[in-house]
């Protein structure tokens, strides 16, 4: 209740704020009386005593309609902040997350081996974490968790403020302790998973793999698919360069470099980024990777200021219509009892 009757004004937001240009303009109705006053004046002459008595109610009824000019201003005044459709951060519904609350997102990042190919410096799985660490420092109040795949899937960290036990999670990971292939549909699904019972409004997974699906029983396109469902954003990295790279291949002498042509399946990695409303990047370098984060950064801060918009207050005009109604009724009041008393 007492939100309807707050006019501070520096206390608001407007929708509509160029209504507020009509201000410049309320110095013209508090001018306009007095010149049109001056013009109807003739010049009469009066005695003394007449002319006492004149100087003293002209005086008064200076002042009467010097305060009902003052409130005509007033009331305009307020009706122009109604227009400009005030709204005040106290009437957020709190329940709801805004954009200064930040986001969830999921960094999953392929571990298989492959990602250990040397097109990248040291190769591609060393590069992708560094990158992913530089991104991770340049948040602010998101919750960034963490999922690791190649034959499977699990989550090495989940969504957390603590960047630090994150980046140390980064720090250890490889496909060490994951069997052999790149199973991107379980991958990006359990991703989903780490962020389908979340109440935050706005969710995001970052895929990261240089390969194809080749294992796995959830296929990428139903992944993406449930992402969508959960109104999850997936964005889609394809990292290695183009034409042939070093790359590990299992012999029975051990892991030994050869070079092997370079297969992303970009194909896939594009519909799973349309599907989830997301956007695919190809990373050909350390360089232009740091650059594709970078770029999700700047998407994302514009796609939550829209949200923030779209879920800011609704307007709150009353307050300023209340006390216009206030005014409105006290100049009436006033000038019917001054008449009636004059009559």
């Amino acid at each position: 209740m007492l939100n309807n009757w707050n006019i501070r004004f520096w206390e608001y937001e407007f929708f509509s704020p160029h209504w507020l240009w009509l201000l410049c303009a309320l110095p013209i109705a508090f001018i306009l009386p007095y010149l049109l006053e001056k013009n109807r004046k003739g010049e009469v002459k009066y005695s003394r005593t007449a002319k006492d008595q004149l100087e003293i109610g002209s005086r008064w009824i200076f002042f009467v309609r010097q305060g009902f000019i003052l409130a005509n201003v007033a009331i305009l005044t307020l009706i122009i902040f109604a227009l400009a459709k005030p709204f005040h951060w106290s009437q957020y519904d709190t329940s709801n997350k805004n954009y200064k609350d930040g986001i969830d997102i999921i960094l999953a990042m392929d571990v298989s081996l492959s990602m250990l190919a040397m097109d990248f410096t040291p190769n591609r799985l060393e590069a992708s974490k560094k990158v992913a660490k530089d991104f991770i420092d340049g948040r602010r109040g998101d919750r960034i968790g963490l999922v690791v795949y190649a034959g499977e899937a699990y989550t090495a960290c989940p969504a957390t403020l603590d960047y630090l036990v994150l980046k140390n999670q980064i720090d250890v990971i490889n496909g060490d302790r994951i069997e052999g292939g790149t199973a991107i549909g379980t991958g990006l699904g359990t991703a989903v998973s780490r962020l389908r019972n979340d109440s935050i409004a706005s969710k995001v997974i970052i895929l990261l793999t240089d390969g194809s699906n080749n294992v796995g029983e959830l296929s990428p396109m139903m992944a993406a698919e449930l992402a969508r469902a959960k109104n999850i954003r997936v964005y889609t990295i394809g990292v290695g360069s183009t034409g042939e790279a070093a790359s590990p291949v299992i012999t029975p002498f051990g892991i030994q470099y050869q070079n092997m042509p370079v297969e992303i399946d970009e194909i896939t990695l594009m519909k799973i980024a349309e599907i989830a409303n997301g956007q695919y990047f190809r990373a050909t370098d350390e360089k232009s990777l740091k650059s594709i984060y970078q770029e999700i950064e700047k998407l994302e801060k514009r796609k939550m200021e829209d949200e923030h918009f779209k879920s800011a207050p609704p307007a709150n005009p009353e307050a300023f219509l209340n006390w216009a109604f206030v005014l409105i009724i006290l100049t009436w009041g006033t000038k019917s009892l001054i008449f009636r008393q004059n009559g």
